[in-house]
């Protein structure tokens, strides 16, 4: 299946190998191409195809342990620094923004909108000059913002942080946050989504 190069970053052949590149060149431990296909919502056939060209390509390298392919980095590759940069700052939000808000209590949702989730979903247009980031619960904002601390200089875009109840979400009786469902939204998955909603 042939697929569109990103509106993120259009000098990637897909969305899917700039967001493999991405988590490959910064997570902080090596994943398994079957633990990268589940993160990344891919069929794992996909995600193998992907890492070979890449490998291929001497910008990640993949070691066999027993019947997994551990994915790491090629860091003797000068490409490699400027590489993981540039990815960062085009395709930086999600996984920076999930890592900082994961241990947040009484998050039941987070979202980035705005014009970041409208490239991460294609639409064209200029660059996105911050990342606005929707968090639905009932969390410590001091905490929300502690997490977040140094995020936009990682990312080096201003994070604006929108907070809302639970039940001014579900109501979808507010304008603004009417607005907000009707435009692309970037769902963040922190793995407790714990606290606010049950």
């Amino acid at each position: 299946m042939r697929t569109q190069a990103p509106a993120l970053i259009p000098i990637f052949r897909s969305a899917l190998q700039a967001r493999l590149l991405l988590r490959v060149l910064t997570d902080d431990e090596p994943r398994t191409i079957t633990n990268l296909a589940r993160v990344l919502g891919a069929p794992e056939p996909t995600v193998y195809r992907e890492v070979r060209r890449l490998m291929d390509a001497d910008l990640v390298t993949g070691t066999r342990v027993g019947r997994s392919v551990v994915v790491r980095p090629a860091d003797e590759n000068p490409a490699t620094g400027p590489l993981r940069q540039l990815l960062v700052v085009t395709y930086g939000p999600v996984p920076f923004l999930e890592r900082a808000l994961s241990d947040v209590e009484g998050i039941a949702e987070a979202y980035v909108y705005g014009s970041w989730a409208a490239r991460w979903h294609g639409e064209v247009g200029p660059a996105p000059g911050d990342v606005d980031v929707l968090i639905v619960g009932t969390p410590d904002r001091e905490a929300v913002y502690d997490a977040l601390d140094g995020v936009d200089s990682a990312l080096g875009r201003e994070v604006n942080v929108t907070f809302v109840s639970p039940e001014r979400w579900a109501s979808g009786e507010e304008t603004f946050l009417a607005a907000l469902r009707d435009r692309p939204l970037v769902r963040l998955t922190l793995g407790h989504e714990n606290g606010a909603a049950a």
